[in-house]
Formats: structure tokens, sequence, C-alpha cells
């Protein structure tokens, strides 16, 4: 039995990378989310018109990661208290946000969110969206796996 995780934390290849890393982890796939146009392309999302962020669809095994185990790797691997940024990345594509789906995970990300602000670690308060998941668009083909297919490289994400 599989379970799926959504995380917007900057630019996707990056993030695909990390958890693609993660032992449970049984897919990944990038695209886009949280925005209010059908279909939207990496021009379109990119122009900052269609409200979509750059995210990674996790596909896992509880039985083998847990969901809090995910989220453990989230927080570390970005800077959630940048706002509609990573880095030199700017817009609000990059923001950082997770969608759930289901009132399990709403409530597990909450309390990660919370432990998270209060341990000390961030440099300030957290600007992480926690929301519904909406409509899933995968991005194109040339950007799934973009490390894989291209070798080496890393976005500006939090090295673990």
């Amino acid at each position: 039995m599989t379970d799926i995780a959504t995380f917007a934390a900057g630019c996707f290849w990056g993030v695909e990378q990390a958890f693609r890393e993660i032992n449970g982890v049984s897919a990944t796939e990038v695209g886009y989310t949280g925005g209010h146009k059908d279909n939207p392309t990496y021009e379109e999302v990119c122009r900052k018109t269609t409200g979509h962020a750059e995210a990674v669809r996790v596909t896992f095994d509880p039985a083998v990661v847990s969901y809090e185990d995910l989220l453990g790797v989230f927080w570390k691997i970005h800077d959630p208290t940048q706002v509609d940024r990573q880095g030199p990345d700017v817009g609000d594509q990059y923001r950082t946000a997770i969608f759930t789906i289901s009132d399990e995970q709403a409530a597990a990300a909450a309390a990660s969110k919370k432990a998270d602000d209060a341990s000390g670690r961030q440099r300030g308060p957290i600007a992480t969206k926690i929301e519904p998941a909406g409509q899933w668009w995968p991005a194109e083909d040339y950007h799934q796996q973009y490390f894989e297919k291209r070798g080496g490289g890393a976005c500006a994400i939090r090295p673990n």
C-alpha cells in the first residue's frame, strides 16, 4: 500500500532529487498545483500568472517511511522562512507549501510546522502554507528526474 505527499519548496528539480533518495519513496513526479489555470505550462507558471507552485508529488510506503519523516526532510531541505522565493529563485511559483490530501496529513503537517518553528532551528517565523491539495498537473517530461537525465547539479535548497 502506498500513500501520496505533495511538497513545494522552491525549484522542483532539487526537491525531487532530495525525496528520491529516501528509502520507502517509490516514485516522484514534479508538477504544478495550487493555481487557477488548467494544464499550465512551465513557461506560464514562470510568468507568475497561473498561481501555481512548482511542487513534487511523492509516492511512498508508510510501512517504510512515515509522512512525519517526509515532513522532517521537507523542513531541512529548504528555507521555510522565505516568502515566494528560495535563494536566487524569486516568484510565487517557488513558495513553500505543503499540499495535504487528508485531515490526518493536515494535522500532521500543522504539528510538524509548529514543532519546527518552536525548535529555533529556523532563522525566523515559518512562512510555509498548509493547504488542501488541489488539481495536480504533471510538469513536462524534460523536468521529470531532471538531474538524473542531465547529470549532477543542485538547486538552491539546503543540504541535509
